[in-house]
């Protein structure tokens, strides 16, 4: 699929999903209540086979913490990056897609150990790099006096 095939096929999955052209990969912006299902389809539909998760970031956007997704089909050959955020930075939760690609584990446990940010169903969620005297060192608002870490 092109690009502008890739939007027309999410566009089928969603009306409703913000779709941007980016200078590499189409770029998806999904609310956190339908990311899990834009996730599915988009590994499950045979359009699309998006079989490979190759990067999971979380990202503090200063109000917002999010998670940016890039898959890729290694069938198809074409790319795309789903986006989704919450505002919620006191108890911040989205869901896991560990069970739609394994890769998701350990980099889901990397963005909940640097940024706080809890996946919903996630089959194994602590820590993975700090005990949790650190806090969420990626956060734009995290002091670390001990430490000695400032920005």
């Amino acid at each position: 699929m092109d690009n502008k095939q890739l939007e027309e096929f999410v566009k089928s999955i969603d009306q409703d999903l913000e779709i941007k052209e980016g200078k590499q990969f189409t770029e998806v912006n999904v609310p956190l209540s339908k990311l899990y299902n834009v996730a599915r389809q988009l590994r499950e539909k045979d359009e699309a086979q998006f079989d490979f998760l190759f990067n999971l970031t979380g990202v503090d956007f200063g109000q917002d913490l999010g998670v940016i997704y890039h898959l890729r089909s290694t069938v198809h050959g074409h790319s795309i990056v789903l986006k989704t955020r919450t505002s919620d930075r006191e108890n911040p939760k989205i869901d896991s897609v560990s069970d739609i690609w394994e890769t998701a584990n350990l980099h889901e446990r990397e963005v909940y150990d640097l940024l706080g940010i809890k996946f919903n169903n996630h089959p194994d969620l602590r820590r993975l790099f700090l005990d949790s005297s650190w806090g969420f060192p990626l956060r734009k608002d995290y002091v670390d006096d001990i430490n000695i870490v400032s920005k």
